[in-house]
């Protein structure tokens, strides 16, 4: 299987995606004015206890306050670290799987304290983000420190050592937890990464030197400053995919910044010098998503019907709630018999289904409809075939066996907002019962086109004709990149307000 990282840098805009033999599994989006915050660690203050909902709000500078739940606390008094029993402590030693949004604790889950004996209203905390706002909900926090390296995930608040599940090997497993014991500093705790395997113990202890450092900073920057304030902010975008993506199984990083990609051969250079050499500039004319085929799909994440290669096809719809998901043998009717038919079509669904959670990133509750099979071993060969493409994804996931309704229930970790949320917003002109494209979405799309027929056309004047909301946006915050493109490629471009356009409508004429 060919991997490759795609990164594509613009004024505003951040966009990093991952493909596998050429298709779009996964995409990451980081707006400059709306930066992602996840594992960025804050010292808040205490604005309100919520007893009934043993949970509190904490003021960490953001326009909405952070959620704390009395589980998400870790606490330094002498009740906290009675509370890890012996058998809490093998049973997750050997169970624990990584989670990069967030690892907490796990003498908290038995914790009988109460969240007014911890917390006073105005009491200053160190908290970290492990769920980003969604809506009009503020940010979920934790104060179960964790800290990502490239191998190591250190948990400097807890004393505990846990192994991917992932990691199946037991003499591996004994191996890693050896070297850990030698490197690791009393009190804190460590979890092996799923890329651990195999690794020597050189590679462990600079990692551990470069977390701990990490922890000495957010110590000495709490001790400080005053709350709110923003004591530690996480990896950017691009960089969190090299920790967590770029192995050995890449083939290639390919990123159109020349600048950008100085910064990260450096950046490799540090953590996995032999991969330096699988870095790659960008630098054709053609816009690199859209080389890639990239830019093509992301466009096919706004609609709720997605086509299956047998003629079938799956309707998947967002609610409040819940994500439901329903699978339909469209136009395929088979060759044999209505069972042979509806097994494959169901089959497909499946790995469609997992590659479209991973790449629109739909968390939280979701329902499938598969096609009713009669046999139980087809029901059973579909649950088979989704749990066996699931195992792709780096969220957690957890399938439930079919209902008497023939439904699958299943849950995906949702930590941040997905990715139709991210790029749309509720629709203006059906008083919010769909969803458009957003304007700042439009207008980067309008200044990425701009940018393509500057550079392939003759014509010195150009117009630009679109809804006055989206032509406002791009005048304000994209006017130095459209006379960046009048003056490097010699054209004169004009933007027009059209009254009677959808937002989403835009025509760009050259004479």
């Amino acid at each position: 299987m060919i991997k490759e990282i795609i990164v594509n840098l613009e004024k505003n805009e951040i966009r990093v995606a991952i493909l596998e033999n050429k298709q779009v599994v996964e995409l990451f989006i980081d707006r400059i004015k709306e930066p992602r915050i996840i594992g960025n660690i804050y010292k808040g203050k205490v604005s309100n206890i919520l007893p009934g909902m043993q949970a509190a709000f904490i003021d960490i500078g953001l326009p909405r306050n952070a959620f704390l739940y009395v589980n998400d606390i870790a606490d330094d008094m002498d009740e906290y670290k009675e509370l890890m029993t012996q058998e809490d402590e093998i049973e997750d030693k050997e169970n624990i799987d990584y989670d990069p949004s967030a690892i907490q604790a796990f003498p908290s889950r038995k914790t009988n304290l109460l969240i007014e004996d911890i917390l006073k209203k105005g009491q200053e905390i160190l908290v970290q983000i492990n769920k980003e706002p969604i809506e009009k909900k503020g940010a979920r926090v934790t104060s179960h420190i964790t800290l990502p390296g490239r191998y190591l995930v250190l948990m400097p608040m807890v004393e505990h050592t846990g192994i991917s599940r992932r990691i199946e090997n037991i003499n591996e497993r004994e191996r890693l937890r050896d070297i850990i014991k030698g490197i690791k500093p009393p009190g804190t705790g460590v979890i092996i990464r799923t890329v651990s395997e195999g690794v020597e113990e050189a590679s462990f202890r600079t990692d551990m030197d470069f977390l701990l450092k990490i922890w000495e900073k957010i110590q000495h920057n709490s001790s400080n400053k005053s709350a709110p304030s923003l004591i530690h902010e996480d990896l950017g975008i691009i960089y969190k995919v090299i920790r967590d993506y770029f192995n050995h199984d890449i083939n290639t990083l390919i990123i159109d910044s020349s600048e950008e990609y100085e910064k990260i051969v450096n950046f490799v250079d540090s953590l996995l010098p032999e991969m330096k050499s699988r870095i790659k500039l960008y630098s054709r004319p053609e816009p690199i998503f859209e080389a890639y085929g990239i830019e093509e799909e992301i466009q096919k994440v706004f609609n709720k019907k997605v086509k299956l290669k047998c003629g079938g096809h799956i309707i998947i719809e967002q609610t409040e709630a819940l994500v439901s998901i329903d699978v339909n043998t469209g136009k395929y009717v088979g060759k044999r018999n209505l069972e042979e038919t509806v097994l494959k079509t169901n089959l497909e669904a499946a790995e469609e289904i997992a590659s479209q959670l991973r790449l629109r990133d739909i968390g939280g509750i979701i329902i499938i409809d598969f096609i009713d099979m009669e046999k139980k071993e087809n029901q059973e060969k579909v649950l088979q075939k989704l749990t066996e493409v699931l195992k792709n994804d780096k969220a957690k996931t957890n399938i439930l066996q079919l209902t008497e309704l023939g439904l699958v229930e299943m849950t995906r970790k949702r930590v941040k907002e997905n990715l139709t949320r991210l790029l749309c917003q509720p629709c203006p002109y059906c008083s919010g019962r769909a969803i458009v494209k957003s304007i700042l979405t439009m207008s980067l799309e309008v200044i990425r086109e701009l940018k393509k027929i500057c550079s392939s056309t003759i014509s010195k004047n150009i117009v630009v004709r679109l809804n006055p909301a989206v032509a406002k946006s791009l005048l304000e915050e994209n006017y130095d990149q459209i006379m960046e493109f009048q003056k490097l490629f010699d054209k004169q471009i004009d933007i027009k307000s059209e009254l009677d356009f959808h937002i989403e409508q835009v025509e760009i004429l050259s004479d």
